[in-house]
């Protein structure tokens, strides 16, 4: 886990996301209060629990990638949900306990992927002596074809011109060809293990998905896994025994374990789209029995609970939730009490503007101003943009949010895509060519789009 301190936190989320200084600063605290918490003794340790968090802000303002940015930052087990997953078809929608186990599926890719990067180097060295055992087989039978092939797909017996030739000589010999890059373009025959139950598969009714899954996964530790022949490139055939290799070098039970007490400790649940279940009490009508079911059963999870997933029981009491939701039509006092008492900490984004758009577009080490010029430049056409049309574009996305529906920043998205279209459809033909887009070069590409207000509303 990262020990970040708060201020080096916002200092990192600094560098992807523009203002929102209180929302970062509220997650940041929240970060290194779980680093806090894990410096406790342990009698001490249980009782101090996650203080989950509500972000307020209308859509396109930057909730969602604080939350991502900030899983990334800490190297935590980090999952996204929408809550209207859980409404779409009522009580017997997605079982809301299936977030934990997606969030513990997460945790074993994690963990798996590190243990996977230390054995390496030792997966590595045992795939290279098995590749030169299928090479260079001890025994070979009289007149065997056994071997590798070349391009042409013709066996090439591996005989020496002398055959009283040491053998760990000739392995060296090998091995060295191997390195140099001289076999890669041979095949060779390994065995590769198929896993049991492939093509059985049950279909899962709509809204029972997670049992479909736990079914078919039941249904294939059932059929044992099977040794499959195939032919090739010796380069393939390494990359496919490192894997063997290093399966047999982690000790999955060990992850398991390692996935479970991180998921329990540290993992992260991203609540999105909260304010669909909030249940609207001036309008009535059935559908605020469907919301108001969804936040009793997200309940006992956020109040801590055990759920059984197929690596065996999680429990949820220091998962730390993260809510957002633009609450334009309800607000969190929407929610059932007991749900509001579970999120305590509260934070309201603001609505982003012309100079937000322009820092958007220049700051960010990821902008789209350089996602751009860098895919441009893929085709030798080099475009550079002048402070002015920047300008131009921030001062457009400010003004199509107000007269349409308020976006935020993936109003620029559209805004420049429109902008370099017809430069992306011609680049291919324009190779070595620099272009400046300037004010005027913005202006008239825009131009029609944002004098017929009704075409804006479709294209911007």
């Amino acid at each position: 886990m990262s020990n970040l301190t708060p201020r080096e936190i916002v200092s990192e989320l600094d560098k992807f996301i523009i203002g929102q200084a209180d929302a970062k600063r509220m997650v940041a605290i929240a970060m290194r209060n779980r680093w806090r918490r894990q410096q406790l003794p342990a009698e001490l340790r249980d009782e101090v629990s996650p203080k989950n968090i509500i972000m307020m802000g209308p859509t396109g303002v930057g909730k969602t990638e604080i939350a991502r940015r900030l899983a990334k930052l800490s190297g935590c087990p980090f999952f996204k949900v929408e809550a209207t997953k859980f409404t779409e078809v009522g009580y017997v929608g997605r079982d809301v306990e299936s977030m934990v186990r997606d969030l513990m599926e997460i945790g074993i890719t994690l963990v798996r992927k590190e243990e996977l990067q230390k054995v390496k180097v030792k997966a590595e060295k045992n795939a290279e002596e098995c590749l030169l055992d299928i090479l260079l087989p001890s025994s070979k039978p009289q007149n065997s074809s056994m071997g590798f092939f070349n391009s042409s797909n013709e066996a090439i017996p591996l005989t020496e011109e002398n055959p009283s030739e040491d053998k760990s000589s000739t392995r060296d010999k090998f091995r060295k060809m191997w390195r140099d890059g001289k076999l890669d373009d041979r095949e060779v025959e390994i065995e590769v293990t198929v896993q049991g139950g492939t093509g059985v598969e049950i279909m899962s009714v709509p809204g029972m998905e997670d049992m479909g899954m736990q079914v078919n996964d039941m249904i294939g530790k059932m059929f044992p896994n099977k040794k499959k022949t195939r032919k090739v490139n010796i380069r393939e055939a390494y990359e496919l025994l490192i894997q063997e290799e290093s399966d047999k070098l982690i000790d999955m039970d060990n992850v398991t374990e390692i996935a479970r007490e991180r998921v329990e400790q540290t993992g992260i649940l991203f609540l999105d789209e909260i304010d669909k279940i909030a249940g609207r009490h001036e309008t009535g009508g059935s559908t605020d029995v469907s919301r108001e079911g969804v936040q009793r059963d997200l309940l006992p999870i956020v109040e801590g609970c055990v759920v059984n997933t197929k690596y065996g029981m999680v429990k949820t009491d220091h998962i730390l939730f993260i809510s957002a939701g633009a609450f334009h039509f309800s607000k969190p006092s929407d929610l059932i009490p007991e749900l509001q008492g579970r999120f305590p900490l509260r934070v309201e984004l603001s609505a982003l503007g012309k100079d937000e758009f322009y820092r958007i577009l220049t700051e960010p080490q990821n902008a789209l101003t350089v996602q751009y010029k860098a895919l441009l430049e893929t085709e030798q056409v080099t475009i550079d943009y002048s402070k002015e049309a920047l300008e131009e574009v921030a001062a457009t996305a400010q003004k199509i949010n107000e007269d349409t529906e308020n976006i935020g920043a993936r109003r620029l998205y559209t805004i420049m895509e429109k902008i370099l279209a017809e430069l992306s459809f011609e680049a291919p033909d324009r190779s070595g060519d620099t272009i400046l887009i300037d004010k005027d070069y913005v202006k008239d590409k825009l131009k029609d789009v944002i004098e017929d207000r009704d075409l804006s509303r479709y294209i911007l």
